[in-house]
């Protein structure tokens, strides 16, 4: 990249985006250190102007921004960073310095269980010693179906009782054991979706 950094006194503009979700996450400024240390580890970095010096996001909180493509814009004078964020981006707690976009975040859950079930599939393809998804595999459908029936029942209980905040853990393990038993019977969640669409038509 030929970058111009005179425009603004040593200075460009990065705004960063996630690359599953395409949500804008924040905007940071970086000198060609800031830059150049950011392609060399793969994590972005800025130069703050406050604190006067370089700035790896997440270096306290842990919320890094793992680099996924670069790109400048057309004047060489502003950058485009894709990026896999490890946790929320804005000091607030939100995904977004701009706000969590509702829509953008139910996409970023379908995204997440799309790769919950492909690790799911990995697992039955490549069995792992250690791993749980291996050792529902191993004791069989019978099994599987019935963790999948206990895991209904207790979130069932959490919801009829208001339990909302234990309901959301039972309803994960609802849902993973789901996954894992489609995978055990050899189909996969894009088969049940297309009887929902099936049946939205009608």
């Amino acid at each position: 990249m030929n970058l111009d950094f005179d425009k603004m006194d040593g200075l460009v503009p990065a705004v960063i985006q996630d690359a599953q979700t395409s949500q804008v996450l924040m905007l940071g400024y970086m000198n060609e250190e800031a830059y150049r240390k950011t392609v060399a580890e793969g994590m972005v970095t800025f130069f703050s102007r406050s604190k006067n010096r370089l700035w790896t996001k997440g270096e306290t909180s842990g919320n890094t921004l793992e680099v996924v493509s670069i790109a400048e814009d057309c004047d060489n004078d502003s950058l485009l960073i894709k990026v896999n964020p490890n946790g929320p981006t804005c000091h607030t707690g939100d995904i977004s310095c701009f706000g969590e976009d509702p829509a953008l975040k139910r996409l970023a859950a379908i995204q997440f269980i799309a790769r919950l079930e492909e690790v799911i599939q990995e697992r039955k393809a490549k069995p792992e010693e250690t791993s749980y998804t291996n050792f529902l595999f191993d004791k069989g459908i019978n099994k599987i179906a019935q963790k999948v029936g206990e895991e209904a029942v207790e979130t069932v209980i959490d919801a009829v009782a208001g339990k909302t905040d234990t309901m959301k853990g039972e309803a994960a393990d609802l849902l993973y054991h789901l996954l894992v038993l489609l995978a055990a019977t050899g189909l996969e969640l894009a088969d049940v979706v297309a009887v929902l669409q099936e049946r939205h038509k009608k």
